[in-house]
């Protein structure tokens, strides 16, 4: 029988490249740059090359690439910005630092991206902007967003944290919004050996005020020209990304590889998967699916040494943080749906065609009992 198949692994990838780490951190040690600096610098260049953009500001995690993202498009106190009721809380973090009220939207009952047919009629005289957000690593539907921004002038952030090397319409994820924030949690496709995040833009405007706003709002040392923070990322994050982005595009498509046997062959009525539109080309950071009996479905799959994980099991509009803004039950009915129903398949490079075939044996026998 197979060893118990976690929804992540993250040793099989570090032990291939544990060599080229500790030689990039040796490097880092003996330079002593442990703090922004030129391990950094490099990341961030080849990083702003990867997602076609003309600038990447590297920080320490990716709730501060929101935040900053957020403060550099002038969101403030009174704002209202849309945001997507089915992502990570981080998504409205963003939003909520800055004092502006996250406006949420109901995802699609297919793609489970935000919908955008219903983002006009919450558009108000104090919306700034909208974020979409390229969830499980698919992008959303990046057209039908923009034309609403330009309608309303209104700012389009792309959350990008679970996407690096997706694409839209062949063009990479990360310069279509004025901005695209990045997780490099060691759990994302592309993730640090610690906390880390980043933030991609074509605006030089935008650029510079990030690379302020990171370093205690200042451009020259013991000069503050705003109230800045301390964001930056570290030496050793920057080298262990700058190792890890090269093998990236081989582990995107292996995960692709992945996604394509269950979307082929997990054939069984009880469970539902993620509709992939054509212009979306997904990373698969999560394979989501949705079953009507997902407590009998997890169990199930325990007991045949699969261990999935829900992403996620409260929507961001029915969040105790968010309760003063009067969400109810009802309010956002497909992503209420998703969150009871949703469970997340094992997905990382590293799965061995023994194992997926295991999971889709398995899967493929369920009974819904």
């Amino acid at each position: 029988m197979l060893e118990k198949i976690p929804c992540l692994d993250l040793k099989g990838q570090h032990q291939q490249i544990k060599k080229e780490v500790f030689d990039a951190f040796e490097k880092v040690y003996e330079s002593t740059a442990f703090s922004g600096g030129p391990f950094v610098e490099e990341f961030e260049k080849n990083f702003a090359v990867f997602c076609q953009t003309a600038y990447a500001v590297g920080v320490n995690n990716g709730t501060s690439a929101l935040h900053l993202a957020m403060l550099a498009l002038g969101i403030g106190v009174g704002d209202e910005v849309i945001v997507p009721a089915n992502t990570f809380i981080a998504t409205a973090w963003g939003v909520s630092y800055t004092g502006a009220i996250p406006v949420f939207v109901d995802c699609t009952s297919d793609t489970w991206q935000i919908d955008a047919t219903k983002i006009e009629e919450k558009i108000t005289p104090k919306t700034k902007a909208i974020v979409g957000v390229h969830l499980y690593g698919q992008p959303f539907d990046v057209e039908s967003l923009l034309a609403i921004c330009r309608k309303h002038n209104l700012s389009l952030l792309e959350d990008a944290a679970q996407a690096q090397g997706a694409r839209y319409n062949d063009i990479p994820v990360g310069g279509f919004g004025e901005m695209a924030c990045f997780s490099f949690y060691p759990g994302k496709n592309l993730g640090a050996c610690g906390e880390a995040g980043g933030i991609t833009t074509k605006n030089e405007k935008y650029y510079k005020h990030l690379l302020s706003l990171r370093n205690h709002g200042s451009m020259v040392r013991y000069h503050h020209d705003e109230v800045g923070f301390n964001m930056r990322m570290g030496g050793l994050e920057g080298a262990s990304l700058n190792v890890k982005l090269k093998y990236l595009p081989e582990w995107n498509n292996r995960r692709r590889e992945i996604a394509t046997r269950y979307q082929q062959e997990i054939k069984n009525t009880h469970i539902k998967l993620q509709y992939q539109p054509d212009w979306a080309k997904s990373v698969y950071h999560l394979f989501v699916l949705t079953t009507e009996n997902r407590d009998g479905l997890i169990n199930y799959l325990n007991e045949n040494n699969i261990f999935p994980g829900l992403h996620y099991p409260v929507p961001c509009h029915l969040q105790k943080a968010y309760a003063h803004l009067k969400y109810k039950e009802g309010d956002c009915p497909n992503a209420e749906y998703l969150a009871q129903h949703c469970i997340s398949l094992p997905m990382y490079a590293e799965l061995t065609d023994a194992e997926i075939s295991h999971i889709i044996k398995v899967l493929n026998a369920y009974k819904n009992a």
